[in-house]
């Protein structure tokens, strides 16, 4: 093997551990952002650990976080609680920046 090789190779390790803790940092912000809105929403403790899973679900729907805030203001409205867009996106910042702050921390 060459030394063009192993930088290679180092450079897709790095790349997939990269991927991997981004999904990660995602899936914690969806989990932190249910427990948000299910707060919010006057959810039980059973309501808010199922909550946050359906909303990790729908980061799968479609590339970015147009999937998750939609599902986020549409439960919180329909819920009766005032909510719109800017407040959602400003707490999936917010709850973006906790996830990766637990992840390094954790790490």
């Amino acid at each position: 093997m060459t030394t063009f090789d192993d930088r290679e190779k180092a450079f897709e390790a790095k790349f997939a551990r990269d991927e991997e803790m981004a999904f990660r940092i995602t899936a914690r912000r969806n989990r932190l952002l249910g427990e948000w809105a299910a707060g919010l929403m006057g959810l039980t403790a059973e309501e808010t650990d199922a909550y946050s899973k359906s909303v990790i679900q729908a980061d799968f729907e479609e590339a970015g976080d147009e999937d998750v805030v939609r599902k986020l203001l549409g439960d919180l409205v329909n819920a009766g609680v005032d909510m719109d867009e800017a407040k959602v996106r400003a707490a999936l910042g917010d709850r973006a920046a906790e996830a990766r702050r637990q992840f390094m921390q954790q790490s």
